[in-house]
């Protein structure tokens, strides 16, 4: 009998296939192969229909697995066990069903690892097709359809081209854009902390003025400190009490989506986006040994802390062998997501397949990355079922008058999980203050005050979103999903709606504005309860509780009086500021927007053509005006008209021009030394927004095109005149790959 099983990822196919005999054809649909179409909504309501059509180059897949399917017995879905799954399976359900021999034995079968056990359980149980999960992915993408399609050109036409709005990603925008209002609004407040030094003949111990009398210690300047010191020059000091405890720390859950995210980031500095790809790799399998793949964790798009009891088994088994009964709890850790709203509970939590593999059995194989991730991931995971680690805590309270000193230590006497995984980042400011209590500090026993040590502070400003904070912020609110979470922080960047500063969010002028716009004419689908509320929702459909087009109708009948009125208001918009015009004195300025970027112009335009470049001042938020930079001549005369070549300023940065502008339109740009393979034209560099990218001269007759740096170095495999050349930014390693993907040369 001959079967069909269709995956989701070619990467898996290699990992499969060694399960599998040779009835098994195995193919891929490289990701969704049909969706809305591009350039047309897609969508109609009333009755609410969907329009599917092939994504752009997927013809020739779907031709490929219709073909196949015709000539097997039984055909077996296998896409990623998620609602994008389901609808990449239903996708292909439709259209293999008329071509295969018997459309009854088209099965759906999911799986959360990759290994033969899970593979072979899943074709001998198979399914159909949720259509409840198709429906929730449905209307997932027509909310986001609606929002996009029919906000976006308006934003267009008030702002800039370009511009898009979705329905999760501009509430992401949100959350950054209202840290920044609190930064730029934020007054700093002086206060003052004291320490003292403390000591006998048996030790010293340096201890934070807690309270005075039965208040806490608050002193708002300089003035005030220095009546404390001379009160605590005067005072004698003992120690009136010693409180000993014991305190036990537990072990954190395993990894879910948005965790491993986290400490991705927090701990190996990881982007988001970076991390799930290393976990996909890790998830389809990494050669190990032989060279043969193995799956090494299981489905990283989960926001679960559900474990399978065969692996709890197995784990407990491998922490008595390797740690002794000590290590071990008497039943195994159960662990419960702490927000229930939004979870799903379809999957595993992130943990490795076969916990006898080690990490450094992987790092012998994988690269460094990849075998960074799993190392944390399977620590996480032999930590969690592991017993606590437990402290001895001491706090000594030292009084003089009415002034308290408090020190706490504390000292390990039982490391539990923490032999396996101790990083601090995951649960910081639960760590104890690194103070050792000398032993000869008895209760009753006199100190001399030897050193006072008075300190200015100010109240910092609440700081601005990295990757990991605002994954952290996006899940405490219910906003998106996990598995969302880095095309999001990828859409944000790419539309330059936020810039990456000292690896913190920063919103942009433009991302500020369509913000304001934004909130002004949806205040409804901006909020964030709203948003939440909607996740919910579309959880109920994937449950059969909520009807899909109920769920949207409802949405629609808002939205479309919100988009009513958007529309209605004319004008492009600008931002007021407080800055008089310089020019007349008459008008305020505002902020604008035009092809080269934001800028200030006066508010009494057309009247007054005032217009400047401006900077925001980095702590006060303020408006600064910026002199537009002079085009300079060069030594260099034009090719073409002689006139002196002068550096201009663009949007896209410096480049060289003629002066004789706009009689003389000739720029200088950097030429390649090979010529293009497609016309035989110039190859020169060209900039634009995401970079930089090299181009044949004749486009757009001819689109010849290599995106990045490059080097002019023929690939050994085809032949193409260079190769692309990427430089990791911190091991300072250079990769070259051809740019052909079908050739897939790199060294």
């Amino acid at each position: 009998m001959k079967r069909l099983l269709i995956v989701e990822s070619p990467a898996k196919i290699k990992t499969i296939k060694k399960f599998l005999g040779a009835d098994y054809k195995i193919m891929s649909t490289m990701g969704h192969i049909k969706d809305l179409p591009t350039r047309e909504m897609g969508v109609t309501r009333d009755p609410i229909t969907l329009t599917y059509v092939a994504i752009e180059k997927k013809d020739k897949t779907i031709a490929e697995l219709c073909k196949a399917a015709q000539s097997v017995d039984e055909v077996y879905l296998a896409p990623d066990p998620d609602r994008e799954g389901e609808i990449i399976a239903w996708h292909v359900y439709e259209e293999i069903k008329k071509l295969v021999k018997n459309p009854k034995k088209i099965y759906r079968i999911a799986f959360n690892e990759i290994t033969k056990s899970a593979v072979i359980d899943a074709i001998e149980h198979p399914h159909s097709i949720d259509m409840q999960k198709v429906a929730a992915q449905q209307a997932r993408r027509v909310l986001d359809r609606w929002v996009g399609y029919e906000v976006s050109p308006i934003l267009w036409r008030k702002i800039t081209k370009g511009l898009s709005a979705g329905r999760v990603q501009s509430v992401a925008l949100k959350i950054i854009c209202e840290r920044e209002e609190a930064i730029r609004a934020f007054k700093p407040e002086e206060y003052w902390s004291i320490h003292g030094l403390f000591k006998n003949g048996e030790g010293q111990l340096l201890a934070p003025l807690t309270n005075i009398g039965t208040k806490k210690a608050e002193i708002p300047s300089e003035e005030a400190a220095k009546k404390i010191l001379a009160d605590l020059q005067k005072a004698e000091y003992a120690i009136t009490e010693i409180n000993d405890k014991k305190r036990s720390k537990n072990p954190l859950p395993p990894f879910m989506t948005s965790t491993l995210q986290q400490a991705g980031y927090n701990n190996l500095g990881f982007s988001v986006q970076k991390t799930m790809q290393l976990a996909q790799n890790l998830y389809e399998g990494i050669p190990l040994g032989d060279g043969t793949p193995v799956a090494l964790i299981t489905y990283m798009r989960t926001d679960s802390l559900r474990i399978a009891d065969s692996a709890l088994k197995s784990v407990r088994d491998y922490v008595g062998k390797k740690f002794g009964d000590a290590y071990l709890p008497s039943s195994a850790n159960v662990y419960e997501k702490k927000s229930k709203t939004n979870t799903q509970d379809a999957h595993e939590a992130i943990r490795p397949i076969d916990v006898s593999v080690t990490p450094d059995q992987v790092k012998a194989f994988a690269e460094p990355h990849q075998a960074k991730l799993y190392e944390i991931i399977w620590n996480r995971f032999v930590a969690s079922q592991m017993t606590p680690a437990n402290f001895a805590q001491r706090q000594v309270v030292i009084k003089g008058d009415k002034y308290v000193f408090k020190a706490t230590g504390s000292t390990l006497l039982f490391d539990g999980f923490l032999k396996v995984y101790n990083v601090e980042e995951d649960d910081a400011g639960e760590d104890e203050e690194k103070v050792k209590i000398p032993e000869g500090f008895k209760k009753g026993a006199d100190l001399d005050l030897k050193k006072i040590d008075p300190k200015q502070h100010f109240t910092q400003a609440p700081p601005r979103y990295s990757e990991a904070s605002l994954v952290k912020e996006l899940e405490k609110e219910g906003i998106g999903r996990p598995s969302t979470y880095a095309t999001i922080l990828k859409t944000i960047c790419a539309r330059e709606y936020t810039t990456l500063e000292k690896k913190r969010f920063v919103p942009t002028e433009l991302g500020m504005m369509v913000i304001k716009l934004l909130n002004e004419s949806f205040s409804h689908i901006m909020n964030l309860k709203f948003t939440a509320l909607m996740e919910e929702d579309l959880d109920k459909i994937a449950a059969g509780e909520l009807d899909r087009d109920k769920l949207l109708n409802e949405f629609y009948i808002n939205f479309e009086k919100d988009l009513s009125a958007f529309k209605g208001s004319t004008g492009r918009a600008s931002q007021p500021t407080n800055l008089l015009c310089p020019m007349c004195k008459e008008k305020n300025l505002a902020i604008r927007f035009g092809k080269a970027g934001e800028f200030v112009g006066c508010e009494g335009f057309p009247e007054c053509s005032f217009t400047s470049n401006f900077a925001r001042n980095e702590e006060t938020g303020d408006i600064i005006l910026v002199e537009k930079e002079k085009p300079q001549n060069l030594d260099l005369a034009c090719p073409q008209c002689g006139k002196p070549m002068r550096e201009m300023t663009g949007k896209f940065g410096k480049f060289i021009s003629c002066s004789g502008y706009p009689d003389c339109k000739y720029i200088l740009q950097n030429k390649a030394g090979f010529q293009c393979p497609m016309d035989g034209g110039d190859v020169c560099e060209r900039k634009w927004r995401g970079g930089t990218f090299w181009g044949c001269k004749n486009y757009p007759k001819c689109k010849y095109a290599l995106f990045g740096d490059i080097e002019e170095t023929p690939c050994p495999q085809c032949k193409a005149p260079a190769l692309l050349k990427k430089t990791d930014s911190k091991t300072g390693v250079v990769t070259l790959s051809c740019a052909d993907k079908k050739c897939g040369y790199q060294r």
